[in-house]
């Protein structure tokens, strides 16, 4: 008899956050032939699967960046310093989001310059359950915002440590 998944379950799956660390790196990597720095794929989940803060970046526009986000989700301080704590609580599942990117070849990483590339796949990406179709986009838009700033601006717009 197959076990029903529960929606933390299929919310909080390495699967899914390998994709959307690879469609974050597309996002970085929109303009030009950037990499992204390994600690940020650190920040994708902890962003994107908190529904309030998804809603947040799907509501903020790609063009108003990283410092409008982080005022709109500042507007209640514990907010922002929440991002930390998330960041924290699921190091794992990034590090296993990003163990799935890299062994199913979406992203590349470079060990020695501590930095990660997303590629290019050669099949189309599949039909995605409607419950988390906003969530590619939105992690494109935070990749293109991150893009524009150093790991350290990040780190201290988002009032994160690494």
């Amino acid at each position: 008899m197959s076990e029903k998944l529960s929606e933390l379950q299929i919310v909080q799956n390495p699967s899914l956050g390998s994709y959307l660390i690879w469609q974050f790196g597309l996002g970085f990597q929109a303009d030009d032939s950037q990499r992204s720095s390994f600690l940020l794929a650190f920040l994708v989940l902890p962003l994107l699967l908190h529904k309030p803060t998804l809603d947040l970046v799907a509501s903020t526009r790609k063009s108003s960046g990283l410092a409008l986000f982080a005022a709109k989700l500042g507007e209640q301080h514990e907010n922002l310093l929440a991002v930390h704590s998330r960041a924290l609580a699921l190091r794992r599942l990034s590090l296993q989001s990003i163990a799935i990117a890299a062994n199913r070849g979406l992203v590349t990483i470079d060990y020695d310059g501590g930095y990660f590339r997303s590629n290019h796949p050669d099949k189309k990406a599949p039909a995605l359950p409607e419950r988390i179709r906003g969530m590619p986009p939105a992690a494109q838009k935070m990749g293109f915002w991150f893009s524009r700033m150093s790991v350290h601006q990040i780190a201290s717009t988002l009032r994160v440590q690494f």
